[in-house]
């Protein structure tokens, strides 16, 4: 076994298919970003059957587990000397991963292996939280070039697909494969681990888009955890006890029918994420939304409004497919078409590019058909102060379109915006964005550095491959 297994796993942002996406019958666009997560699980010195995780970025996070072995199986125990508190994310991840892992070898590799016990080290890119406050600090303006001047971590993440990985339960090779029955494995447990930590079963594009990328997802039917139904409370938090096998069966089980395609964005365009003041109340906004979708008198509207909504959201992933197929044709006219593309707004682009023009119209119909969802859900899908700013957004030269994420709110917005790169700094598309928001005088916009991840899902990666890893990991 390696004494150090570093997995990595994206960020992701749902360009289209916000509260449809929870429905099986509608897919979703889902765009993994370059934002990652980093889960580091390194041999230790210490003692027998003791686990220890830092997220080495925030002040007194870290917890100690001692792992105890029964009849019931294997007993993850959070000790009383954790500095961290509770932490029902990191437990849980490590109660069921190490019994499935038992399930898959045995208890006594498990125990084999935890002889000198584990260290675990999780942080995750700036992107993940708002640094406006730390680039106000240093005297630094809101631009994507200051936030390459900060350490260039803040997060903790999911722990599952490294002990996976570190346990030998799945191989890297397997890993590898986007299609490889470890890597479905891994999507598997994480998707178990998130509903139990969560109390409930979500919509899992989140967890899909980290595992295997950029794609168009259609949820899992929610029976399939159903077995967690009829015995939550001995899987709650703490009273871990139930046959082992359902684990086993959960994880491996045909029922496990959720669907993903691979996509990416164009060509020579780059996703651009900005983080606006705080965040909304994502729980809030979906239980009004699916209340109003529910209740009699607006549930034919509602239905019609969906389809609507599906129609347009896939149209823009045919017309992602159809813009990368053109640059495969003919690279060169490709690139000539985003240079000019990139000098005019995208009202004046039918004439160039039909196919970008049709693209750009795509986003705008989805943000007007949410908006109206929002209005007759009585919810801020689109705020007042973000159809503003992505109207100014969207106005400058070179930008294709944009939207709010996920469910909306006021906390974020996404753009995808022309980088030819045959034109200079200042000629750049996001040169004018990142004007737009430095005087936008309704909110403070602070530019993320995330773009679309060129790598496909979550991968194993190597310390000294990733600047600043090694420094972030042995921060006390």
């Amino acid at each position: 076994m390696s004494t150090t297994t570093i997995v990595s796993a994206p960020g992701k942002v749902l360009a289209a298919g916000g509260y449809l996406v929870l429905d099986q019958q509608y897919p979703g666009v889902v765009i993994s970003t370059s934002s990652r997560f980093y889960t580091v699980i390194q041999a230790s010195s210490g003692s027998a059957n003791q686990i220890v995780v830092r997220s080495p970025q925030f002040y007194q996070a870290e917890w100690r587990y001692i792992v105890t072995y029964n009849a019931e199986g294997i007993q993850v125990n959070p000790q009383e000397d954790s500095i961290g508190g509770k932490n029902k994310f990191v437990h849980l991840a490590l109660q069921h991963t190490l019994n499935l892992v038992s399930e898959i070898h045995s208890v006594a590799q498990v125990q084999e292996r935890l002889i000198h016990g584990l260290n675990i080290a999780a942080v995750g890119d700036n992107d993940f939280y708002s640094q406006r406050a730390q680039l106000e600090s240093l005297g630094l303006p809101r631009t994507t070039k200051s936030l390459s001047q900060i350490t260039p971590f803040s997060l903790i993440t999911s722990l599952v697909s490294a002990l996976l990985l570190h346990f030998a339960a799945i191989t890297e090779t397997d890993f590898a494969n986007l299609e490889g029955d470890g890597r479905r494995l891994a999507h598997n447990a994480a998707q178990f681990v998130h509903c139990l930590a969560q109390g409930k079963v979500g919509s899992g594009f989140d967890v899909s888009s980290a595992v295997f990328g950029s794609q168009i997802y259609r949820r899992f039917g929610p029976a399939v955890l159903n077995p967690l139904d009829e015995r939550r409370s001995m899987l709650c938090f703490g009273h871990f006890r139930f046959r082992r096998p359902l684990i086993l069966s959960v994880l491996n089980s045909s029922a496990w029918d959720y669907s993903f395609r691979p996509i990416q964005l164009p060509p020579l365009t780059r996703l651009v994420l900005a983080d606006v003041e705080a965040g909304s109340d994502t729980p809030s906004l979906v239980g009004k939304v699916l209340k109003w979708r529910g209740h009699e008198d607006s549930c034919e509207t509602a239905k019609d409004l969906w389809m609507q909504i599906d129609e347009s959201n896939q149209s823009l992933a045919r017309q992602l497919d159809a813009l990368s197929q053109l640059y495969i044709q003919n690279k060169d006219v490709y690139e000539e078409t985003i240079r000019q593309l990139a000098s005019l707004p995208a009202q004046e682009w039918e004439s160039i590019s039909k196919a970008f023009y049709d693209l750009h119209q795509t986003t705008q119909q989805i943000r007007n058909l949410m908006r109206r969802m929002g209005d007759l859900a009585g919810v801020e899908i689109e705020p007042e102060q973000q159809t503003h700013l992505l109207d100014q957004s969207i106005e400058q030269a070179g930008v294709v379109g944009g939207g709010v994420p996920g469910a909306g709110g006021y906390d974020a917005i996404w753009l995808l915006i022309c980088s030819p790169p045959s034109l200079p700094d200042e000629q750049q598309p996001l040169c004018r964005v990142e004007s737009v928001w430095s005087t936008f005088n309704e909110s403070n916009v602070t530019p993320l550095l995330a773009q679309e991840s060129v790598a496909k899902g979550a991968r194993v990666v190597q310390l000294d491959e990733i600047p600043g890893l090694r420094e972030a990991i042995q921060r006390r």
